[in-house]
C-alpha cells in the first residue's frame, strides 16, 4: 500500500512539471526544459511501476502506515523535485538542490540562492509551485481528486499531513472535506491572483506570488523579495497572507452562514489579537527610523508582522535593522505561527490556547484537589488524548529545536544567525536575523548544517510525529 501511494505521488508530480516545461518551452530554455523532461520521464516510470506494481495492495491500513506514507511521500516528492535544478545546472550542488525544493514543499522559503532573477522562468515557476502544491498538501489533494474506495484509510493521511492538534471532518467524508479545503484554496488563490493582476503586476509575477502567498512560502521572483513592487501590491499581500494564516474550517462556516461559530471562535480571537498587536507595538517602535511618518512605518509593520507570523517570509524591509523590541517580537512570531488548519507554520495559536487552558486547569486542581477541571475550546471539552498530545508535540519541539541549534554551532556562526535558522526552518518561515536574515540567504552554512535544517523544515511542516515515527525503528518491525 505504502509503494502504491508513492507511485500515485510520483505520477503526481509529473503532471505538476508540465506547467513549467510549458514556460520553459515557450522561452526557448533548452537546457531547462531538458531537465524537466528527464524528471517527468523518471517520475512516470518509478511511479508507473510502483503503482502496477503494488495494484493489489490490500485496501485498508491503519496510523503507522498513513504516517509514513506522509513521511516518506514528502521526502520522495522533494529528492525527485530537485533533479530539474540539478540536472541544469542552475543549482550545481544537488544537496543545494534538495534544500531548495524541500523548503519550497514544506513552504519554509529558506535559500540558497544569491541571485534569484538568473535563474530560467520555467524553473523559477517550479520553485514558486511547489510552494502552493506544499500548503494545503499533496495528500490532501490525492485525497481530493484521487478515488480512493472504501478502504478507511483516508483519515490516517488527512490526520498526518493537517496541521493542527487535532483534525476534524468538515463534512461526513474524509474526500470531501479535502475537496471542500482545495476549492477554497484555489479560491482564495485566484482571488489574490485577480487583486495582483488588477495592481499592474504581469500575469507571471502574479501567479509565482500568489503560490508564495497562498502556501505561505514566501519564494519571490525578484532579488529583493516584495521591495520592488508598489505599497498596492505590497498591501494585497499583506492582506493575503493574513487570509491564509486562518483555519479554513472558518471560511467553510461563513460559506454555511454559521457567522455565530466564527465570531466565538477563540484561536481566531487570539490570532488576530496577537497580530494587531504586534502590528501596533512595532509601528510605534520603529517610527524613528521613519522620520515620523506612521503611514510607512504601519505598512512595513503590518507587511512583516503578516509575513511572519503566517510563516510565510516575504519581506519589504530589512528588519535586521529595526530596534531590538521589534526583532524580539519577531522571533516570538517566528514561533507562535498562524492557526492550524490553516497553510501558515509555527506551533499553532489553537495549541497556544490549550497550553494555556491547561495550567489554568492545572492550577485550580493543585488548589482544589477533588474539583473537577475539564478544558473546554470553542465550546466543545477537550479530550485527554488531545492535550496530552499537545504536551508532547511540545517537548519534542523544544528538544528538536536545541539538538539543531547545537549541530549548526559548529560552523561558528553567531547565536542569534543559528537559533534564529533553526527556528526558521522549523517553524517553516524562511528568514531569520543576522547572517540569515530577508536580504542574506542560507548558502552559507555547511552540508551538515543543511541536511539538519531539510530535517527541521519537514519536521515543522509535517508536525513532528510522521517523521519520528518514520525514524523510529519499531515502526519497521512487522506486527505479530
Amino acid at each position: 500500500m505504502i509503494g502504491k501511494f508513492l507511485g500515485f505521488l510520483l505520477l503526481l508530480e509529473c503532471l505538476f512539471l508540465l506547467p513549467p516545461a510549458l514556460i520553459s518551452a515557450m522561452d526557448g530554455e533548452g537546457r531547462a526544459l531538458r531537465a524537466i523532461f528527464t524528471t517527468m520521464a523518471i517520475s512516470a516510470v518509478v511511479g508507473g511501476a510502483l503503482s502496477l506494481g503494488c495494484r493489489n495492495a490490500q485496501r485498508s491500513f491503519y496510523a503507522r502506515e498513513g504516517f509514513l506514507i506522509v513521511a516518506l511521500g514528502w521526502i520522495v516528492l522533494s529528492m525527485v523535485g530537485a533533479l530539474p535544478f540539478w540536472l541544469s545546472q542552475e543549482i550545481p550542488h544537488y544537496v543545494d538542490a534538495v534544500f531548495e525544493v524541500i523548503s519550497g514543499f514544506t513552504t519554509t522559503g529558506a535559500s540558497i540562492l544569491t541571485n534569484v532573477e538568473a535563474m530560467s522562468r520555467g524553473l523559477l515557476f517550479w520553485r514558486s509551485f511547489t510552494h502552493w502544491l506544499g500548503g494545503m498538501g499533496i495528500l490532501v489533494f490525492l485525497l481530493a481528486v484521487v478515488p480512493t474506495g472504501k478502504g478507511g484509510y483516508s483519515v490516517h493521511l488527512l490526520r498526518a499531513e493537517s496541521p493542527g492538534p487535532s483534525v476534524g471532518k468538515l463534512v461526513p467524508k474524509i474526500r470531501q472535506t479535502a475537496a471542500i479545503l482545495y476549492l477554497i484554496y484555489v479560491a482564495l488563490t485566484v482571488l489574490c491572483v485577480a487583486f495582483l493582476l488588477a495592481g499592474g503586476m504581469s500575469l507571471f509575477d502574479s501567479l509565482c506570488t500568489a503560490f508564495g502567498t497562498a502556501g505561505t512560502g514566501g519564494f519571490g521572483v525578484k532579488n529583493d523579495s516584495m521591495a520592488s513592487y508598489s505599497p498596492y501590491l505590497q498591501s494585497v499581500c499583506t492582506v493575503f497572507m493574513a487570509l491564509f494564516g486562518v483555519n479554513f474550517s472558518i471560511y467553510f462556516l461563513v460559506l454555511l452562514g454559521k457567522f455565530k461559530q466564527v465570531l466565538h471562535s477563540e484561536e481566531l480571537g487570539v490570532y488576530l489579537a496577537i497580530l494587531l498587536g504586534s502590528m501596533a507595538v512595532i509601528t510605534v517602535n520603529i517610527l524613528p527610523l521613519y522620520s515620523g511618518s506612521i503611514g510607512a512605518a504601519f505598512h512595513d509593520a503590518a507587511f512583516t508582522v503578516s509575513s511572519i507570523m503566517t510563516t510565510t517570509g516575504f519581506a519589504t524591509a530589512d528588519f535586521n535593522l529595526w530596534p531590538q523590541l521589534s526583532r524580539s517580537i519577531l522571533v516570538v512570531l517566528m514561533v507562535v505561527g498562524a492557526c492550524a488548519g490553516s497553510t501558515g507554520g509555527g506551533i499553532k495559536c489553537a495549541r497556544l490556547v490549550l497550553l494555556y487552558k491547561s495550567l489554568v486547569a492545572r492550577i485550580r486542581q493543585t488548589l482544589r484537589p477533588r474539583s473537577v477541571n475539564l478544558v473546554r475550546a470553542e465550546g466543545h471539552t477537550v479530550p485527554d488524548e488531545v492535550l496530552q498530545g499537545v504536551s508532547t508535540y511540545m517537548s519534542a519541539y523544544s528538544a528538536i529545536a536545541v539538538v539543531s541549534f547545537l549541530i549548526l554551532s559548529l560552523d561558528n556562526f553567531s547565536l542569534e544567525t543559528n537559533l534564529t535558522a533553526v527556528l526558521a526552518c522549523l517553524n517553516n518561515i524562511g528568514p531569520g536575523l543576522d547572517m540569515v536574515g530577508p536580504t542574506s540567504n542560507y548558502s552559507l552554512f555547511s552540508d551538515l548544517s543543511k541536511i539538519v535544517l531539510m530535517l527541521n523544515m519537514l519536521l515543522g511542516r509535517l508536525e513532528i510525529f510522521p517523521i519520528l515515527i518514520m525514524l523510529s525503528p519499531r515502526t519497521w518491525r512487522k506486527a505479530n
